[in-house]
């Protein structure tokens, strides 16, 4: 069973070119990240969609 743990969801705004723009990250516990049954991997691109005010977060398929 894959462990449990709380996260959060914090904007970290940027500045480039002159302008600030917003950067959005989704912050995963070190231990649930490290645990075996994680299924992604660091720097690995993902799809993301809404259902249900739940966000999926899945790995992209590649072509």
């Amino acid at each position: 069973m894959m462990q449990k743990g709380k996260g959060r969801f914090i904007n970290r705004p940027t500045r480039t070119g002159g302008r600030n723009y917003d950067k959005f990250f989704i912050y995963i516990p070190t231990e649930v990240a490290r645990d075996g049954t994680f299924p992604f991997k660091e720097g690995e691109e993902v799809a993301l969609r809404i259902e249900n005010k739940r966000v999926i977060i899945e790995k992209t398929e590649r072509n």
